[in-house]
Parts: structure tokens; sequence; C-alpha cells
């Protein structure tokens, strides 16, 4: 039980903006901070695929102006005979390409036993929507002490996210961001709606960072760059987007992975709407030198 006399009577304390008006920065390493007057943008593929195939996406991410590698290397999926990622063997992909390029990089942990392994390779640990309320899972990932990417449950409320989070903290971790990434709807149209409207209602109630996928908020290649941008006019204090070489050929995610020469148009727009909200675009860190350290 916490000394603290607000826990219990207040269920999501430890989250709440009024614990903490003026915001938690998150520390992603090498010189990225998330929560700060910058926005982050983080990119990369959904699925690690290969090795070729991840360094040419994280140089491109690169050079687009990304400061964040994004990357799944253990991939949760609706059907078993789906790709479910490279496993260990994506981790070491992901790590390489870090020391390639030297930027941070965030991949998600499926379950409570693939967190020390994650722990050991990433600089930001994901729980996928999918994860949400697995209550086990928020436990062993704040244990780590890592910092934690949280995202939204396709049919989770705000309160719900901000007591899954609520998990997270109570394990003294604080290093935490949630992510919008979409909710399902009713409409055929559009079965996924990026809830744009909980970006400015979770600022409101929780000192965490916010992120914002439009890649899985959307699921349309087209709609990724458009609701990016609104959604850092929304507030939001990173982007988080897939990005592939090649699409058509991508093992998941194909159809809202934008091509690199798509991000290289949508991070100066990006820019562009943080300055007209009074905030600047996080910068990449400069690239290691050959044979030298990230």
């Amino acid at each position: 039980m916490s000394d603290d006399p607000h826990v219990g009577a207040r269920p999501r304390w430890r989250v709440s903006r009024e614990l903490r008006p003026e915001g938690t920065v998150v520390d992603l390493g090498r010189g990225v901070l998330l929560g700060g007057p910058e926005v982050v943008v983080m990119a990369g593929p959904c699925a690690v695929e290969g090795r070729t195939q991840m360094l040419e996406i994280a140089e491109a991410a690169r050079a687009a102006g990304a400061a964040v590698l994004r990357g799944g290397a253990f991939k949760p999926r609706t059907s078993p005979h789906s790709f479910q990622g490279l496993g260990v063997r994506g981790l070491e992909l992901l790590a390489e390409a870090r020391a390639a390029t030297g930027m941070p990089v965030v991949t998600e942990a499926v379950d409570t036993e693939s967190v020390p392994l994650v722990a050991e390779y990433a600089d930001m640990i994901q729980v996928g929507a999918r994860n949400m309320q697995n209550f086990g899972l928020l436990r062993r990932v704040g244990g780590t002490g890592k910092r934690v990417l949280l995202k939204r449950g396709v049919g989770a409320t705000v309160d719900e996210l901000l007591l899954a989070a609520e998990y997270i903290l109570a394990e003294g971790n604080e290093a935490v961001a949630l992510c919008e990434r979409g909710v399902r709807g009713f409409d055929p149209a559009a079965p996924r709606v990026f809830d744009l409207n909980a970006i400015p209602l979770l600022r409101a109630l929780t000192h965490l960072p916010l992120v914002a996928d439009p890649s899985h908020g959307t699921g349309v290649r087209a709609h990724v760059a458009p609701m990016a941008r609104a959604a850092v006019a929304a507030g939001a204090d990173g982007i988080i987007v897939e990005v592939h070489t090649n699409p058509s050929e991508a093992r998941s995610d194909g159809d809202q992975s934008i091509y690199p020469g798509q991000l290289r148009e949508l991070v100066p727009e990006c820019e562009a709407v943080a300055r007209a909200v009074g905030r600047s675009l996080a910068s990449p860190t400069a690239a290691p030198a050959a044979g030298g350290d990230p």
C-alpha cells in the first residue's frame, strides 16, 4: 500500500495532471526528449523483416528527419498463420540499426516472458493496443525502469488508458508516454477512427507525454500525413509512423506504411505546424562515426 493518501481515493492519481502540472519529460536517450518543447518524430517499419530492409529504412528515416527508430521484432497478429516477427534476430537488427544511425529504438514486448529481452535491446518498450490491459505485462515493464510507450486499446476509453498507465507508475516507473492509435468505429467506410479529440483531452488530464499514431489510427497510407499534421496541431508531443521502402511487399501493415519520400515531405510539414503552435521539431542526433560508438 502507498503512503500517499490520494492513492485509493483517486484511482489515477499518479498519472494526473494535478500531481505534476508542469508535465513530465521522458529522456529517450541520445539527446531526444519527449514531452518538452520539441515534437519528436518516430519512424520505421511495422516489422523487422531482414538486415538490408531494416538498415535501409533506418537510414532513410534518419535522413528524412526522424529522431527515433521504431520496428517490431515480436509481432502479435490476429491470425496464428501471419508473420510473427523475427524475435531475437529482429532485436539484434534493431540494435545494429541504432549503432549505424544513432537513433534510440522503440519496440514491443508482447508478453511477460519477452520483457527482459526487449529491455536489454530497446531504449523504449512498447506495450501494444492488444496488451493495454494485460496487467501482468504492465507491472513487468514498470518494474524494468525502462521507458515505456503505452498504446490505447481499440475499444478502450481514455480513463481505461490512464488506469493502465497507473499500473506502470505504481511500480515506480515514471518514464511513461501514452499513445493514441485510434479506436474501432462503426462506419464500414472508415472502420478505424483516429481519435484526435483524445489528445487535448489527455493533455488536460495527465502529465505524461502524448504520442500519436496516425498509421494505425487510419490504416490508409494517404491519410497518415494529414492526421499526423493534425495531431501536432492538437498538442501531441510526438508522432509514430510506419515507413517501408516497398510497402506492397511488406510482411505486415503495408497498406498504412508510407514511403521514405513521403516521410521526407511530412517532417517539414509537421515542423511548420509545430512552429505555428509555439513548438519546434526534434532533430536527429548526429550519426556515429564509422566504427565508433553511437
